[in-house]
């Protein structure tokens, strides 16, 4: 995915909530595009606040949960 996507994508939910998305949290995983200066500059612009997950967990991925969820079941 190029940072221009991830950039068209908020410039599409700016215009159609509003020209600020004050408290707005924008969670990402910590791949390239959500790493860019020019997404944070962004997000910015709006209001919104970047949150990245941690690198190297499963906690953000819905099939390596359901697997945890498995061995975590007595």
């Amino acid at each position: 995915m190029r940072t221009s996507r991830v950039l068209d994508a908020i410039d599409k939910a700016r215009w159609s909530r509003g020209t600020r998305l004050d408290g707005l949290r924008c969670h990402s995983d910590a791949g390239s595009p959500f790493m860019s200066v020019r997404y944070g500059e962004r997000l910015a612009e709006i209001g919104a606040v970047p949150s990245i997950g941690s690198v190297g967990d499963s906690f953000d991925n819905a099939l390596a949960e359901t697997v945890n969820g498995y061995y975590k079941a007595d």
